[in-house]
């Protein structure tokens, strides 16, 4: 096997505070894999500056030959940011490394995901052997997350999240994938071909403050489940179905307990009643309307990004 080409893939997004330390160790890095003829002198780290705020594409712009510079005219969202990097990284590698620019994932990973290559696998996946530097609450989300993802029948890789090898025949496989709505952690395992996974112990961010907060979580959250399933929608249907049954029943028993002659006081229920089946109504409908987005948001075939400008070519 000839000396494979990598290009890894950094999307940032207002990440003054650490870029530096992440190029430091990303150049260091691939200056060993080169030395020891891991991968071959042509390969490259690309960064996607995400339509940053601060100093992030002054700090990229600014970086040596072997750094490309990607800069999205629009902050497009971290899923857009890595597509953009990776099908940039299609056109010229052999294989592509994503990985954060936060320095979480450990850049001595990218060591046996090569060898993991080397041995045939088309897909290495990052697995987090811990979850010690999160906290209760975010490990414990993070868990439920992958949980309930599970129970709904989308194919994730549990402790996965964005740090995977991906050959160019994976990543020309993933560029047949149109949809708008992108959850890569979804989209990678179905593509298929022979997969791996490397686990690593992920440290504390290194600098600056994550940029996912509590309500963009939730939000990636539901775009991976209603990007792959449709069984929230058949859960409504099964409510529906038990509430009209359960329904049925009161209805009999109040017309039962009428025909004995026995007055129905029932106020209080009926209002309850009123109040749980309208809530369940609009609850219902919600979650065909966000389905209905996504569909309308598909039918429109807007690019996932524009391209302002690329440096280090």
């Amino acid at each position: 096997m000839k000396t494979p080409i990598l290009y890894i893939v950094v999307p940032c997004y207002n990440e003054e505070a650490c870029l530096e330390e992440t190029k430091k160790q990303l150049l260091k890095k691939m200056t060993d894999l080169i030395h020891t003829d891991s991968v071959s002198q042509k390969s490259r780290i690309v960064f996607i500056d995400d339509g940053s705020k601060d100093k992030t594409w002054e700090m990229i712009s600014k970086s040596p030959k072997t750094v490309v510079g990607i800069k999205l005219a629009h902050n497009r969202g971290h899923q857009n940011a890595l597509l953009a990097g990776l099908m940039y990284a299609k056109e010229h590698c052999d294989i592509s490394i994503s990985i954060d620019a936060d320095l979480q994932d450990d850049v001595n990973a990218l060591d046996k995901m090569i060898k993991e290559y080397a041995d045939g696998a088309e897909i290495v996946y990052g697995v987090r052997s811990e979850r010690k530097t999160d906290s209760w609450f975010k490990r414990t989300t993070a868990q439920s997350f992958y949980k309930i993802m599970s129970f709904l029948g989308v194919e994730t890789v549990y402790n996965s999240a964005d740090f995977r090898l991906m050959s160019k025949r994976a990543l020309e496989a993933l560029s047949e994938y149109s949809e708008v709505n992108l959850f890569l952690r979804g989209i990678v395992p179905s593509i298929g071909f022979k997969t791996s996974t490397v686990s690593y112990a992920r440290s504390k961010r290194f600098a600056g403050e994550s940029k996912y907060s509590l309500k963009k979580m939730l939000n990636f959250a539901w775009d991976g489940i209603s990007s792959f399933s449709t069984r929230p929608i058949r859960l409504m249907l099964s409510l529906g179905i038990i509430v009209f049954l359960v329904s049925f029943g009161i209805l009999i028993y109040s017309f039962v307990v009428k025909m004995l002659g026995h007055t129905v006081d029932g106020w209080t229920f009926t209002i309850c009643s009123i109040w749980i089946l309208g809530g369940l109504q609009m609850f219902a409908l919600g979650i065909v309307g966000e389905y209905i987005g996504k569909i309308y948001a598909e039918t429109k075939h807007r690019p996932k990004y524009i391209i302002e400008k690329i440096t280090g070519e």
